[in-house]
């Protein structure tokens, strides 16, 4: 399942008919930016009853190229954790 930026402010536009989409948009960008800081710094992002986010270092490790069988050295590297609520998942997989 994929967003668009724009189909999700037209959405927010409908929910919220007082705000201006010039604001909204201002709004989205800002939320944005600081989930991108927060990760950055290491910082887990969470927004209540919906999703959290979390960086995790994945360690150096030896790996194999599968075609040839050759070890290749991994370095660290860091990785995202996504997990969404019990209540959202069933929103997103439900059929309609």
């Amino acid at each position: 399942m994929s967003f668009v930026k724009s189909d999700l402010i037209k959405e927010l536009g409908k929910n919220y008919p007082n705000f201006l989409k010039k604001d909204l948009l201002k709004l989205f960008d800002i939320t944005l930016h600081e989930m991108q800081e927060a990760l950055k710094r290491g910082d887990r992002v969470e927004l209540r009853d919906i999703f959290t986010i979390e960086p995790r270092l994945q360690k150096a490790r030896v790996s194999r190229n599968p075609k040839t069988n050759e070890k290749v050295n991994t370095p660290e590297k860091k990785a995202i954790l996504l997990k969404i609520s019990k209540e959202w998942s069933k929103k997103i997989n439900e059929k309609k």
